[in-house]
């Protein structure tokens, strides 16, 4: 289980630290059946930032996303890994930072598109990848490349009791 190394109490009202497990398990729980948008800040080749929503799921201890290969999503990660995942959840706001990578293990991509499609989503793997009779208009054509995000840092903000915000570190 992915467990912080690190944890900072960014709350400047006394509350205490939010333990990572709250956050983690509110994905658990709410992914992929809760309607959720999940956005995934990537950078272009020229610095400028790039922001698009996604569907995602939580998955063994992991986040995962698609990113249709002609997509500026996919073509960000490609020239540069890097990128945040934000999410309203249930009683928190939640980002993620890290560096996604593409799953290429069909096994993998098999056992996500197994959670899709417990969510509602007919998502089937071939091979490396996601297909389905649709998705987000924009995501082009199937199949999708799947991604896996590899995380070095979280932010939690709860807006629900008990109050806080924490930032969690992760080994990379």
């Amino acid at each position: 289980m992915t467990e912080p190394i690190k944890t900072k109490n960014l709350d400047r009202y006394g509350s205490a630290a939010l333990a990572w497990s709250r956050a983690r398990d509110i994905l658990v729980a709410d992914t992929p059946t809760a309607d959720l948008t999940f956005f995934v800040g990537t950078v272009r080749p020229d610095g400028r930032p790039h922001s698009a929503g996604v569907g995602a799921v939580w998955v063994d201890d992991a986040l995962y996303f698609k990113a249709g290969p002609g997509t500026r999503r996919a073509r960000n990660l490609a020239a540069n890994p890097a990128c945040t995942v934000s999410v309203r959840l249930r009683g928190m706001d939640l980002t993620l930072e890290g560096e996604a990578d593409q799953v290429t293990d069909p096994a993998v991509v098999e056992r996500v598109a197994a959670v899709y499609r417990e969510g509602g989503w007919p998502a089937t793997a071939e091979g490396a990848a996601l297909t389905a009779p649709y998705s987000a208009p924009s995501a082009g054509p199937a199949p999708w490349p799947l991604y896996r995000l590899s995380l070095h840092r979280a932010i939690g903000l709860a807006t629900a009791e008990p109050h806080g915000a924490t930032r969690w570190d992760f080994a990379t």
